[in-house]
């Protein structure tokens, strides 16, 4: 029943099909969380990037999912090995889920570092050629099991209303492609679906990339959700 997920790489079209999928679940848990998502920006003080983490969290804890009793480790807020079910098959999966939080004006990037993705960063950076490798697998092998890695990401767009107090003025989610999808999305240092990230070599600091949503949009529009808050509804976009 289950399909070996090294079989993905021959079949580009179910992959598109697992991320889509995994996308529209965590896009409808953070929907139906997004009234108690304002009133947490508004009355929480922790940090925003802290309280981004603990939104998401919750809203997935509250979705649920078909899970598998395996931990996951790495630099990414939410991790679940689980199940994911189609009619035609069924995968299992190495959900990581990543939360950010800036204020609206950054709102179409997402800053990443190489080991929250499986893909190879291809760009030109200070006029030079990089191709810089994720560092998680695009497929996860964990006690002789392989897990399909997917990863997405839920930006928390904000503006600062007073120094206390932060307005939630939308979320963008957002399915980043495997590493296996490479070819299709960042095939050269032309095709790219990266801008330069905030990280300054020359001072030691580790790589960092940023994602660009509206590149990402251009190769599959459905890739980027958009999220409006209440009493806006949300329309996916396909």
């Amino acid at each position: 029943m289950l399909i070996d997920p090294r079989s993905l790489g021959a079949d580009l079209g179910r992959l598109e099909q697992i991320e889509k999928a995994s996308l529209r679940m965590v896009v409808q848990a953070i929907y139906d969380y997004r009234e108690s998502a304002v009133e947490i920006f508004r009355e929480e003080s922790d940090l925003v990037a802290d309280i981004g983490e603990d939104i998401t969290r919750d809203a997935l804890d509250r979705m649920g999912m078909s899970k598998i009793d395996q931990r996951l480790f790495g630099k990414i807020d939410y991790k679940q090995a689980r199940y994911l079910f189609h009619p035609e098959y069924a995968v299992k999966q190495a959900l990581f889920v990543d939360s950010k939080a800036e204020k609206t004006s950054g709102q179409r990037t997402a800053t990443l570092q190489t080991s929250q993705f499986s893909l190879t960063v291809r760009q030109i950076r200070a006029n030079e050629t990089v191709a810089i490798p994720g560092s998680l697998p695009p497929i996860l092998r964990l006690r002789d099991e392989e897990y399909i890695t997917t990863t997405i990401f839920v930006k928390y767009n904000y503006t600062e209303a007073t120094p206390q107090v932060n307005a939630l003025d939308s979320i963008t989610v957002a399915a980043l492609p495997n590493g296996l999808l490479q070819e299709m999305y960042n095939p050269n240092t032309d095709d790219t679906i990266w801008l330069a990230g905030r990280n300054a070599p020359t001072l030691g600091e580790a790589f960092r990339v940023r994602l660009s949503f509206p590149r990402l949009k251009a190769k599959a529009n459905w890739r980027v959700q958009s999220i409006l808050l209440p009493p806006h509804l949300f329309q996916w976009a396909d």
